[in-house]
């Protein structure tokens, strides 16, 4: 499809949103027209786009929202009622089922918490009515719960089988080298909740059936890649260190025994150093830290330039990072926006081919790229 048609089928979909608060950004390949789509939500996380081309997004604040293409916004109910709306945690990631368009199903997860004031990310799926969450079900919860705001996860990626759900710590570092408990792991479920029997631990006396992958920092991006054979995610280093990882079934990824961070503010070293053996490596890091969130592997027009790159957001410099990759290495990183629209909380890929992006703030945004026709 030419860049000129596809711009004209996306103004007809979302012509009515922002069509005056278009930018024009500069990239190394193409220019991207930035539009604005619609304003006023509270720290909005996560982001999905429905058949109908309605996007649903979620707010730290415990929220739901459902956005229509003419700027209409809806509250969708039946949310969690024990969200711990503290630090990092809140409603978080959103993520349809496969067969959406005929289940109607959802996932939602969100930081729960106890009647002690503990808390941990927990997975709720439910069916969405109209905008009504009904029939909902918790179908995990990250043992044990801890205090504090720290280190949920917590993306959700949905496969034709499986439900990846990244975790955190919660600030307990040395509990991701154990993986008896969920601290510091990413875990797989069937979509329906249960344990997938092809699990690597589910023999295992000493780690939890659930845990596909453990030695996680604080997982804030996972996506499937376009062939739907590999699996890419991210993690928040310390001072220092964020990794890109690529996830394999089993595997140690090293915290807080190697890390390429240091301990905030003091400049010292964790673990023993940057490497081990029966440790994963990371394909990728960045030192300094640029806190990468929400990440999508680029499929297709209108963006046929950067497909099978990867591009996630940055919370701390407020960019969009392209990583070029080749032979599951990255070969090159571009960083755009600049800090333009403030810090990037998650990006996707809408059925159209558009880029569609919030921006984390009390005043968040959703925003739409498009190629400029040149």
């Amino acid at each position: 499809m030419r860049i000129s048609h596809c711009l004209c089928l996306l103004v007809l979909c979302w012509g009515v949103i922002g069509a005056t608060q278009a930018k024009i950004i500069s990239t190394e390949a193409v220019s991207l027209r930035t539009e604005t789509l619609k304003s006023g939500f509270s720290h909005p996380w996560g982001l999905a786009e429905l058949p109908d081309g309605d996007l649903l997004i979620t707010e730290r604040n415990g929220k739901l929202k459902r956005l229509t293409p003419n700027g209409l916004v809806v509250t969708v109910l039946g949310t969690p009622k024990n969200v711990f709306q503290q630090g990092q945690g809140g409603l978080l990631d959103i993520a349809l089922a496969p067969d959406f368009a005929n289940s109607h199903r959802v996932y939602l997860s969100y930081a729960g918490v106890n009647e002690q004031g503990q808390a941990g990310t927990e997975v709720m799926m439910a069916t969405l009515s109209k905008d009504v969450l009904i029939d909902s079900r918790v179908i995990f919860k990250a043992l044990p719960k801890r205090g504090g705001g720290r280190h949920f996860g917590s993306r959700l990626l949905v496969t034709s089988e499986h439900l990846y759900i990244t975790l955190g710590d919660r600030g307990h570092r040395d509990r991701a080298q154990f993986a008896d408990d969920h601290l510091g792991t990413l875990v797989r479920l069937n979509l329906d909740g249960t344990v997938p029997k092809s699990n690597p631990f589910t023999q295992a006396d000493d780690k939890r059936p659930e845990v596909f992958s453990y030695g996680h920092r604080n997982v804030q991006g996972i996506t499937l890649d376009n062939t739907g054979s590999r699996i890419w995610a991210h993690e928040h280093g310390p001072q220092g260190g964020d990794e890109l990882n690529i996830i394999r079934a089993g595997e140690n990824y090293g915290w807080p025994t190697i890390t390429y961070g240091v301990n905030y503010g003091l400049g010292t070293q964790i673990g023993e150093g940057t490497s081990k053996p029966g440790m994963r490596q990371p394909v990728y890091y960045w030192d300094p830290s640029i806190a990468p969130s929400g990440m999508v592997m680029v499929n297709g027009a209108p963006f046929s330039m950067w497909d099978g790159n990867l591009l996630l957001g940055s919370l701390k410099f407020g960019l969009l990072v392209r990583l070029v990759l080749e032979d599951g290495k990255v070969t090159h990183e571009e960083r755009m926006l600049d800090g333009e629209f403030g810090r990037i909380r998650d990006v996707i890929q809408a059925r159209d081919g558009s880029l569609l992006i919030l921006t984390d703030r009390r005043n968040g945004s959703v925003l739409r790229l498009t190629p400029t026709a040149d």
